[in-house]
């Protein structure tokens, strides 16, 4: 049997070849390029239905926000007692709460007071508008105020608090940036004609509510907490077994879970 002659192999050239890987790489590409595509355009229709809301979504909301102004005012028409005047001079206020039911008037307060965020705390110096102001949106904060000490001055919080608070969360703000209090410089650039030249200097000035307390917040921004163990969410008051409204020297407390 005569062996079959082998047929030559066709021969194509290195360009075509190249061409060809070329061009099925790019089809593949294109093919990955078009699924992940589609999955995306999905995902973000999926999404966009959604988050569309439904009318009687837009009633609750509204309900909601009226129920919080009518709330808010009623606790602004609470009979104050003569004997109900705070004895400390210096008052740490933390939001618990978010915006989904709150009326912009509320809203507004808490920002006037700074809490823009949830978790964040402010030290004030207490006065009768900051009280009222606490009245209305007690329900979204929480703080240590005293009410009753005559012989004795208690401290809320306390002076190991506020200066753990300022060196660990403590910020300046400053040409509309956010500073680390790591370099006296600043501080003495900034607050250094009111004689204050360090970050022990504003402990002390904030600890005591000294003169320039005002000018030394303004330099601090709002101290953003750590969200502690267990959900600070009951809006009822701490004394009822809720987490809002004032709770006195356990403020204290609190401030060591969330720094």
């Amino acid at each position: 049997m005569a062996e079959e002659e082998t047929k030559p192999l066709g021969y194509i050239s290195e360009t075509v070849l190249k061409k060809r890987k070329s061009t099925e790489s790019h089809a593949l590409a294109r093919k990955a390029q078009l699924e992940l595509g589609n999955f995306e355009k999905n995902k973000r229709k999926k999404k966009e239905v959604h988050d569309i809301k439904r009318p009687e979504q837009f009633v609750k909301e509204f309900r909601d926000q009226e129920l919080d102004l009518i709330r808010m005012k009623q606790r602004a028409k609470r009979p104050k007692s003569a004997v109900m005047k705070p004895k400390s001079k210096l008052l740490f206020i933390v939001r618990i709460q978010g915006k989904n039911d709150m009326h912009p008037k509320t809203r507004k307060i808490l920002y006037n007071l700074r809490l823009r965020r949830m978790f964040s705390g402010v030290f004030v110096k207490v006065n009768e508008g900051i009280i009222q102001m606490l009245q209305k949106v007690e329900p979204y904060v929480t703080y240590g105020l005293d009410w009753f000490s005559a012989a004795f001055l208690w401290i809320y919080p306390n002076l190991r608090n506020v200066k753990e608070l300022i060196y660990k969360k403590g910020y300046a703000n400053t040409e509309k940036q956010r500073l680390p209090l790591t370099d006296n410089n600043v501080i003495e650039q900034e607050l250094g004609k009111h004689g204050i030249i360090c970050i022990e200097d504003i402990v002390h000035e904030i600890a005591n509510v000294g003169p320039h307390f005002k000018e030394v917040m303004n330099f601090l921004g709002p101290f953003q907490l750590n969200k502690p163990e267990g959900l600070l969410g009951k809006k009822q008051p701490f004394k009822d077994g809720g987490e809002a409204g004032n709770r006195e020297d356990q403020i204290n407390e609190l401030i060591d879970k969330m720094n």
